[in-house]
């Protein structure tokens, strides 16, 4: 009897603790009045909303999870303790903040640059964000995934699965000495700047997607802690829990000297960079470089006369001996014909289009040539899109399908590739010779974009 009773009684636990905390986020949501937080992202009032509709998600998919007693630790229920424990006290602190219910407007010091209680609502706004796009990796739709979740880089995913399995979430006393059986930490001072770092939610332990966030920040893995040390510990342009608008009135003291740059880490776009700077106009812009580590970035910005000032500093830390260069992903994937998934990837195929890549061949070289204008040509029309407004968190871009046919008379010597069929139609400029390349194939997308928007 009671162990029948126990299981019953962890799913009433679990549903209380969820009811309760989607009453307090209304709660929160009704000390929102205030038109003045309607701000650049993060917003609490888009936030707190969103929550409270995936917490109800999550409380209606959990609930037959209580009749299958005991989970393995660290697992769904194990993460749901540890966020909703954060999640209330979050929730308090942000209230001691706020007027009280019934009363609309806030104090006018809430909403002063530069004073204190703005910074610590910013702070609680971002912490509010970077909670949501964690529960929304871990349970899409309410739906847990942490158990089969995929971190982008594959050494910093086969760490994970080999030292902590199947657990998506430890504590950090925990972890630490894991971390150190592939990356040695300095104790005092060095470890507790770590945690800060790795700890996006402040809740004291370390999810799997804080992981996954933390080692695309500071990629690559061979030197992932001496990067980490270089731009988050020691570089004077790193700035931590810093919104748009904030990067915007620091460097407002900049103005008169173009090349002034600060770096942060993407609050709508977790696990990328967004780095302010100065225009030579004095024009403050903020960009997200897309598919390449910072380290790259910002030596690519020196040589182009855009990021030379940390912070409006002359001393501009020397980041080449870091910089080097990730050797090509070479993968394989399995013949298939009638399956709806990727042999790479495993995600759902929508349709395909089918082209054929040819084997290189030699050429004479005025063909060559004017192969080479061509591609000069086309490159020159490319012109970095403006992102201006909130972007959705999104994963990591995934390859493109590989469907490897079997050969026959009139496919000999071919490759037949089938990508996903576009939404609709788009009309494709005419070329007259195509450039060749060697027979390995890569899924690096090429894709830069230049945001000068909130991000």
């Amino acid at each position: 009897m009671a162990a029948a009773a126990a299981p019953r009684g962890w799913q009433w636990g679990e549903a209380r603790a969820l009811d309760r905390a989607v009453r307090l986020l209304q709660r929160l949501e009704e000390q929102c009045g205030d038109p003045r937080l309607t701000s650049s992202p993060p917003s609490l009032r888009d936030l707190l909303p969103r929550t409270t509709q995936l917490l109800r998600e999550v409380a209606q998919a959990r609930r037959p999870a209580g009749r299958d007693g005991p989970e393995d630790p660290g697992g769904a229920r194990d993460f749901l303790v540890v966020y909703l424990a954060n999640l209330v006290a979050k929730s308090k602190q942000v209230a001691a903040l706020l007027p009280p219910p019934g009363r609309r407007s806030a104090s006018d010091e809430l909403f002063r640059e530069g004073s204190t209680l703005r910074r610590q609502l910013a702070k609680l706004a971002l912490i509010f964000s970077h909670m949501l796009t964690e529960l929304s990796a871990l349970f899409p739709g309410g739906k847990y995934c942490g158990h089969t979740y995929q971190l982008t880089k594959a050494p910093a995913h086969a760490f994970w699965r080999k030292h902590c399995g199947a657990r998506c979430v430890l504590p950090w006393a925990e972890f630490e000495p894991l971390l150190c059986t592939c990356h040695p930490v300095e104790p005092g001072s060095i470890a507790l700047a770590l945690r800060s770092t790795i700890d996006l939610t402040c809740s004291g332990h370390v999810s799997i997607f804080e992981f996954d966030i933390f080692t695309r920040l500071f990629q690559p893995w061979p030197t992932l802690l001496e990067n980490w040390k270089l731009l988050a510990v020691n570089h004077p342009g790193y700035m931590a829990f810093l919104t748009y608008d904030e990067v915007r009135a620091r460097l407002q003291a900049c103005r008169e000297k173009p090349g002034s740059y600060i770096f942060r880490p993407s609050c709508t776009r977790l696990g990328q960079w967004a780095i302010g700077y100065v225009n030579s106009d004095g024009s403050i812009l903020q960009t997200i470089p897309l598919n390449k580590p910072l380290l790259t970035a910002l030596l690519e910005g020196q040589k182009e006369g855009l990021y030379l000032y940390p912070d409006g500093k002359n001393h501009n830390p020397d980041l080449t001996e870091l910089c080097q260069v990730e050797p090509h992903r070479r993968i394989q994937v399995s013949e298939q014909s009638e399956s709806q998934t990727c042999p790479f990837c495993r995600t759902e195929i929508k349709g395909r289009e089918v082209v054929s890549i040819h084997q290189f061949q030699e050429r004479p070289a005025e063909e060559a040539r004017a192969a080479a204008e061509a591609l000069a040509y086309s490159s020159d029309q490319e012109v970095g899109e403006e992102e201006l407004g909130q972007v959705t968190p999104s994963p990591p871009p995934l390859p493109p399908r590989l469907d490897l046919f079997p050969d026959s008379p009139r496919s000999k010597g071919q490759l037949k590739v089938a990508f996903p069929r576009l939404r609709a139609p788009l009309t494709l400029p005419r070329i007259r010779t195509v450039a060749s390349a060697p027979w390995e194939i890569t899924s690096r997308p090429q894709a830069r974009e230049g945001a000068t928007g909130n991000s």
